[in-house]
């Protein structure tokens, strides 16, 4: 019998886990299956304009044709089972934790993108690169358990202050993506606020309602083992993330949670309060390809975008299962709320405010403006900037924006210093 293959040699970060294979070989069996499901959709929909008899359900052809394509659909399932069972028997000889070493940081980047694309699909499959939510200081997640009694002695902060800094990340992206171009916001605000850094990494291909309410249930459950007493939070989000932010904040005051009481700030970068175009053209050629019979089945291809995506459209926080899901958000009262907009243009114009923007979110957008007064939200004056011949995610790494972040923040004997 061969030997199974040897772990990677020590220190060598793993682009690749064994766990990985059967999680992928899902994934294309998947695959299979939906372009054989848009072959048939096509198939049927010009069967039908010349009379031909369809199958029992939409989109699937009948007669001869339909066995053909059940046949070809059942060979897909048995193959695709087949190696999901191979693969799970061979994973214990494939895979040792306790001798591997970290991911890579490009693993974890592609593993990111992969959850914002198809985040809610990998969670309803099961499959196991779905990124699970984790809240993490140093590099190491906290052991922060959502049920069970709490237990502060096991957090184990490395910095432990009255003062907790959570960085929330955007769309496709974790939370090692916060350092660009050899700079980090988060070393700047930990100084400026005297605050103890964590970072949250989450799935972000999920409905941002959803991850909203797993992360109010988690901060509530922090504040629970926070080995000091905890007088304030500081909640910084870049692009979805501040729109998690909000959504959060939302989640715990309408749960009864105690920690949005002691928020303080509230940071928004690039965030797209109201909405993405290019999601709103993602959704426009839905329409059109649905619009005709022969394209509509093709029209699945679009609807690859996952529930996170989608939310973007419009900027949406509030949960579907709410009364009024649609109805504004306003900005939490009691928080200083802090807003940077991105604008690749050198002024502001038309075309940069509604369209350009930092080439993903329009300036008006990140500035919570909106022609619908009951939509727009009430920054304070002065708690606003725009940033010039800066991209979405140059945010991350701009000098100007490190520096008005530490000017707002810093108390003001600090700033002045």
């Amino acid at each position: 019998m061969a030997r199974p293959p040897s772990p990677p040699p020590p220190g060598r970060p793993r682009h690749l886990r064994a766990g990985d294979l059967r999680a992928l070989a899902q994934l294309a069996t998947q695959a299979t299956l939906g372009v054989i499901g848009i072959t048939e959709g096509v198939h049927q929909a010009v069967r039908h304009r010349v009379g031909l008899p369809a199958g029992a359900a939409e989109g699937r052809t009948g007669g001869l044709t339909g066995r053909v394509y059940g046949a070809v659909r059942g060979v897909a399932h048995g193959l695709g089972s087949g190696i999901d069972g191979a693969l799970r028997a061979l994973l214990p000889l494939l895979d040792r934790p306790a001798e591997a070493d970290a991911d890579s940081p490009a693993r974890e980047a592609v593993l990111a993108a992969l959850n914002g694309v198809l985040g809610d699909r990998l969670v309803a499959l099961g499959n196991g690169l779905a990124q699970p939510m984790e809240l993490r200081e140093g590099g190491r997640v906290l052991p922060l358990r959502v049920d069970g009694p709490a237990d502060p002695a096991a957090l184990r902060l490395q910095r432990p202050t009255p003062h907790l800094l959570l960085m929330l990340h955007g769309l496709c992206m974790n939370d090692l993506q916060w350092r660009r171009g050899g700079h980090d916001h988060t070393e700047v605000l930990a100084q400026a606020l005297q605050a103890t850094p964590v970072h949250l990494r989450y799935n972000s291909g999920l409905p941002i309602a959803a991850n909203g309410r797993a992360l109010a249930e988690r901060l509530e459950r922090l504040l629970s083992v926070w080995p000091a007493a905890l007088q304030g939070i500081t909640l910084v989000g870049h692009s979805m993330g501040g729109l998690l932010a909000r959504s959060a904040m939302h989640a715990g005051q309408r749960a009864g949670h105690r920690w949005p009481h002691r928020v303080r700030h509230l940071v928004f970068l690039g965030t797209p309060h109201h909405g993405a175009p290019l999601e709103r053209a993602g959704h426009g050629a839905d329409l059109l390809l649905a619009s005709s019979p022969f394209s509509a089945p093709l029209a699945r291809l679009g609807r690859l975008r996952s529930a996170g995506i989608t939310d973007l459209r419009h900027g949406q926080v509030r949960a579907a299962d709410e009364a009024a899901p649609e109805a504004p958000l306003p900005l939490p009262e009691g928080v200083v709320c802090l807003a940077v907009a991105a604008c690749l243009a050198s002024r502001r114009d038309l075309l940069a405010d509604r369209l350009v923007g930092d080439g993903l979110v329009p300036l008006r957008s990140a500035l919570g403006e909106h022609d619908d007064p009951a939509r727009r939200l009430a920054f304070a004056r002065g708690n606003q900037r725009v940033v010039y011949r800066t991209g979405h995610l140059d945010l991350l790494s701009s000098p100007a924006v490190a520096d008005q972040l530490r000017r707002w923040l810093a108390p003001p004997d600090a700033s002045a210093g």
